[in-house]
């Protein structure tokens, strides 16, 4: 099957807001040093990174075999507002209209105490949860191969990437977590190997997704 078109959902700045106390994203504006092997000293120099204490993510393919036998895979769409807000005169080339809204593996936070090995899998079922409305027991999921950093350069955020068989017939309303952003969604359920053709022709945009479908296509399930 073909992915359904993705929803029309536009986001609008109204404004800007004076950084809270707590804010849920932190700027460090930092001098740095490096050290070098030889010991070496490097001169100071500026360096801007941002902190979130809910740092890590886990990113689930969830999964099935059809009656044809072809092997299936869950994603869902999500609204991006920094992807939807890119400035006009910032794109080297054009756009597409429903730019901000695109198809993902099922992903979402680490919690504080989920901050384990234990924990990450409680995590990945919750997130699955929230966000299909599938259900699998933590014992259900497996690691989809190492921890990566999305964006090293920025952000010292790891992605932990779980697999699980899942039932499709026992999918129901997904609860989601209660946020705008994920009110609205999408789920569908679609080949993988129909995936990865759409990932390569850049209509799933999001780079987490191309690499847990190219992980799952090199394992036996």
């Amino acid at each position: 099957m073909a992915l359904p078109p993705l929803p029309r959902i536009l986001i609008t700045q109204e404004g800007e807001r004076p950084s809270p106390p707590d804010p849920f994203l932190r700027l460090r504006h930092e001098t740095l040093r490096a050290r070098f092997a030889d010991g070496e000293l490097s001169e100071p120099f500026a360096y801007d990174r941002v902190e979130r204490e809910r740092l890590d993510a886990v990113v689930i393919a969830a999964h099935f075999r059809d009656e044809e036998g072809r092997r299936m895979v869950f994603l869902r769409s999500s609204i991006r507002p920094p992807v939807a807000l890119r400035p006009r005169e910032a794109w080297p080339v054009p756009e597409r209209e429903t730019l901000g809204v695109l198809w993902e593996l099922p992903a979402g936070l680490v919690e504080v105490e989920e901050r384990s090995p234990e924990g990450l899998v409680r995590s990945a079922a919750r997130e699955l949860y929230e966000e299909t409305g599938l259900h699998v027991e933590p014992e259900d999921l497996r690691p989809l191969g190492p921890a990566s950093f999305p964006a090293p350069g920025m952000i010292g955020e790891r992605h932990f990437f779980f697999h699980a068989a899942v039932d499709p017939s026992r999918r129901v309303e997904p609860p989601e977590d209660g946020s705008v952003l994920e009110r609205k969604a999408l789920v569908v359920a679609l080949s993988l190997e129909e995936a990865l053709s759409l990932a390569r022709a850049g209509d799933i945009e999001d780079e987490k997704t191309e690499l847990g479908l190219r992980r799952l296509a090199e394992i036996e399930w």
